[in-house]
């Protein structure tokens, strides 16, 4: 895995991939450690393949970063069922939390990654301030097939007229107290179709008072948009 490039959007800030290191899981996580060397820095990564994939994921936090997402560490979980289902998936944290342009690029070396290990379009997750890079992303990147935002932000997720056709889900608590569920309204708003907008009555911004909901809700919505269009 070496020689992948990915841009921002504007194509004004080039990051370069040298090598993707392979290595043991990190501290307390379940997947494959993927250490993406590059020419802005090194972006971890835990990798979940499922071996002859053709379908993958890529799952990314909030404005701190890390790798578990929201609904008590959701995406290890959810990672896991997916493999089983024939689904790879990819968590990233990123190397520059909380700073969109370089957090997209993050994103756009992942979708290269699988891009180029043999991977259809890809689907993107992203909780939070992750909300609004996986807009971003999809916007940028053609090789993706729909995005989802969880809980999230407006800022920088004003793209998301631009996703089509590519499917949007929006997912807000009710009772978010950090970031209102109008925010998630307004972006579905701003979406065109296909797009979707779940609300959960009581939910926090974490989402863990619909955890079990949420999460049998992607384990469906992903694989029937990844599988869509297929013959």
């Amino acid at each position: 895995m070496t020689d992948s490039s990915a841009s921002t959007p504007a194509d004004s800030v080039p990051m370069t991939v040298y090598e993707v290191v392979e290595g043991l899981p990190f501290e307390g996580e379940v997947g494959r450690g993927l250490l993406f060397r590059t020419n802005r820095g090194d972006l971890k990564s835990i990798f979940h393949q499922s071996t002859g994939s053709e379908q993958a994921v890529i799952f990314v936090c909030g404005a701190r970063g890390g790798f578990g997402g929201p609904a008590t560490g959701m995406y290890s979980r959810l990672a896991e069922r997916l493999k089983l289902e024939g689904i790879t998936s990819l968590r990233l944290d990123y190397r520059q939390p909380n700073v969109i342009p370089e957090c997209v690029l993050d994103m756009l070396a992942g979708i290269a990654m699988l891009k180029g290990t043999g991977h259809k379009p890809v689907i993107l997750v992203g909780h939070s301030f992750g909300g609004a890079v996986v807009v971003a992303s999809g916007v940028a990147s053609s090789h993706v097939k729909g995005v989802v935002c969880l809980s999230p932000q407006t800022y920088g997720a004003h793209m998301a007229g631009q996703l089509s056709p590519k499917s949007l889900l929006v997912v807000h608590g009710k009772s978010d107290t950090r970031l209102p569920f109008s925010c998630g309204m307004q972006i579905h708003d701003w979406g065109q179709e296909p797009k979707e907008l779940v609300l959960y009555e009581g939910a926090e911004h974490r989402l863990e008072e619909c955890g079990t909901e949420l999460e049998e809700m992607l384990f469906g919505w992903i694989p029937k948009t990844l599988r869509s269009g297929d013959s």
